[in-house]
């Protein structure tokens, strides 16, 4: 068997390092013994996109900010799935997973951090929410292993009831807040309610039909008319 090569790792804010991994083909990002994630098992980023996007088939210009770049297969399934006229900007705290994606991990990424779609933004997503009043058609949140934050303690913020009225006023009426999660929790299902969200649960294969079951949440914002000029302008970052 081919053994593992360590090609770089990161610190994180507040302490952790990740790890970046390869073995031939295949990539992994480690944090301590866990695996965050692993270029062969795609499935559920995937749906993460492909859910959230099927809910915005009517809306002509969507707004999509995705937290968290990862190896990429949110954004990827995201672009596939959006018209030309969309804009997708991605959220990522650590700037060496950045650096990966343009370097060793440029053939998982296929070039999406390219496509004029885009915009990359090295930072925190909750920062971009708090800029981005009634601005949104989907947020997407991939940014820990869910609601029980592993990585950072204060993604734990992300996902609590300050996080998650960030997430509903960055929304335009009716839009999506999408969540991915490695397992269920009815403490967060809860939360989302209470912050007036309409829930689904969704659960998926962490590869394509196979592997272990995770969770993604679909969560519906009011639909209410948002105060005049709450709108910003596309960041241009």
């Amino acid at each position: 068997m081919i053994p593992w090569t360590l090609l770089d790792t990161a610190r994180l804010p507040g302490g952790g390092e990740l790890r970046l991994k390869r073995r031939g083909g295949e990539f992994s990002i480690m944090l301590g013994s866990n695996e965050l994630m692993n270029s062969r098992l795609s499935g559920s980023e995937e749906a993460l996109a492909t859910l959230s996007c099927a809910r915005l088939a009517e809306r002509p210009q969507p707004r999509m900010l995705i937290g968290g770049l990862g190896m990429g297969f949110t954004l990827r399934a995201a672009l596939a799935a959006l018209p030309a006229s969309a804009r997708v900007e991605v959220a990522e705290l650590v700037p060496q997973v950045a650096d990966w994606a343009r370097g060793p991990m440029a053939e998982v990424f296929a070039g999406s951090l390219d496509d004029r779609r885009v915009a990359l933004v090295i930072g925190d997503v909750s920062a971009v929410m708090r800029a981005g009043a009634g601005f949104y058609d989907a947020i997407l949140l991939d940014v820990d292993n869910g609601p029980d934050g592993l990585t950072i303690p204060a993604n734990d913020q992300l996902y609590g009831e300050a996080g998650l009225a960030a997430a509903r006023a960055a929304l335009q009426p009716g839009g999506v807040l999408a969540v991915w999660s490695q397992g269920p929790d009815r403490g967060f299902t809860q939360r989302l309610r209470r912050a007036g969200f309409a829930v689904e649960e969704k659960p998926v294969r962490a590869g394509r039909g196979r592997g272990a079951r995770h969770m993604i949440w679909l969560a519906v914002s009011p639909v209410t008319v948002p105060p005049a000029g709450s709108r910003r302008t596309p960041s241009a970052a």
